[in-house]
């Protein structure tokens, strides 16, 4: 049965939709707003953005112009029961709030920590657009999820989920997964700050600090984190190998490099650049004699290394297909099962000892893909952890940021939440109330 036939016999039972919390209501979080309102079984209830205007505009986009601004979690609570669309500056009051299920595309770590941990101890179910908070604590809150009865899960529509479905397929049929990975449509430019891209984004109607995320790598570094701890692969080298590529050359290039490949061995995440983009790929291996007699029938190759393929990803168009999946099948779309990777903050330019960190996409610091150990073993920063951050000593440009160079904010929620989460991975019990 269809997601959307569920959803349906769910209303008839209970008499309403599935209530969606929205944290954020950006480029992602209109086209998410505006998608579910169209699914029927579903309705965002509430939004909280720091601009209510942009959260009361998504909702008339959506053909609800009804929404009321509100601050006080009864009055909300009383208004979505009666069916009337909530909007909210403060995102944690959506936990507070009859919810079943809260969407954080913030984008923003700690905000992403602070509704994500409140929301599934109040009993809510997590969907994330914000990839950046779950490379940096996932793990802890899908163990809190696992622990509470509740669902935490990245959501649809991004690449480590589409990426991840395709790593299940080829799995299921028998195949060996040699490497997962999406297409950049341009070569990394780690210098790219809001400031220069302000008319590039201007053109493209995209807030200046989410082109330069994208600009400088850092999204890619972070989605393919998210990929390999949510599918069990590892990284390749700091930052991968990311080499220029055409769809027709994934499985010659994606391979190990005793084959003639790029890559040090097998089961690896990676990216290129290039007419790869916007899409996503498996590279699967079967060396079994009839298995490639099959395939090469098939038109897939002569192997035994197989492309698959899907040539798009569709961001928040997506995404709602996560909430049924999490409220129909109590599952995560993609959710860590491992800790293999981090993503490193890296100076973009020289920092001065007393400057503060501006975070991901910002004018000082860019992301960059490694195994976890760079930061559990080499004492390297995760990137998510770094905004509000003071410098404790003149840093050149491109260095690898230590905690000697830099001081963490720990008094954020997410640097609490990093801490019990490294002490989870160590092994120690960890008690959540």
């Amino acid at each position: 049965m269809r997601y959307v036939d569920r959803l349906r016999a769910r209303e008839r039972e209970l008499g309403r939709p599935v209530r969606v919390g929205l944290v954020g209501a950006g480029q992602m979080g209109l086209g998410f707003v505006v998608q579910a309102s169209r699914i029927d079984g579903m309705e965002v209830a509430a939004i909280a953005d720091i601009a209510p205007d942009r959260g009361r505009r998504a909702f008339a986009e959506a053909g609800r112009g009804d929404a009321v601004l509100s601050g006080d979690r009864a009055e909300s609570a009383r208004m979505i029961e009666a069916g009337t669309p909530v909007v909210t500056e403060d995102a944690t009051t959506l936990t507070g709030l009859p919810l079943d299920v809260l969407v954080d595309a913030s984008g923003v770590p700690e905000v992403g920590a602070q509704v994500a941990f409140h929301g599934l101890l109040a009993g809510q179910d997590i969907a994330m657009l914000n990839v950046e908070c779950d490379v940096t604590i996932g793990y802890l809150l899908k163990t809190v999820a696992e622990r509470t009865g509740r669902v935490y899960t990245v959501c649809r529509g991004d690449e480590p989920v589409e990426c991840k479905a395709l790593a299940d397929y080829v799995r299921d049929i028998g195949f060996d997964v040699v490497c997962a990975g999406k297409g950049k449509n341009n070569p990394l430019r780690p210098s790219a700050t809001p400031a220069s891209l302000t008319e590039e984004a201007e053109a493209k109607g995209m807030n200046p600090h989410m082109l330069a995320s994208f600009v400088d790598g850092s999204k890619t570094m972070i989605e393919m984190a998210a990929l390999a701890n949510g599918v069990d692969l590892a990284v390749p080298s700091r930052g991968m190998t990311g080499p220029h590529c055409t769809v027709e050359a994934l499985a010659e290039t994606f391979r190990p490099e005793s084959d003639g490949g790029v890559l040090p061995g097998e089961g690896m995440v990676d990216y290129c650049t290039g007419p790869v983009a916007p899409g996503v790929f498996v590279i699967g291996r079967s060396d079994h004699p009839a298995v490639v007699s099959e395939m090469a029938y098939l038109g897939m190759g002569k192997g035994p290394y197989y492309t698959f393929y899907r040539p798009y990803h569709l961001a928040s168009v997506e995404a709602p297909l996560s909430v049924a999946e999490a409220v129909v099948d109590r599952t995560p779309s993609l959710a860590p099962v491992a800790w293999n990777a981090e993503v490193l903050a890296v100076a973009k330019r020289d920092l001065a000892a007393g400057e503060r960190i501006d975070g991901i996409g910002g004018a000082t610091v860019y992301g960059v893909t490694d195994r976890a150990s760079a930061v559990s073993g080499d004492g390297h920063l995760p990137l998510g952890l770094v905004a509000g951050g003071r410098v404790l000593r003149d840093v050149p440009e491109g260095t690898v940021l230590t905690a000697d160079d830099v001081a963490v904010d720990e008094s954020t929620t997410i640097a609490t939440l990093r801490r019990l989460q490294d002490r989870l991975l160590a092994g120690e019990e960890v008690t959540v109330r």
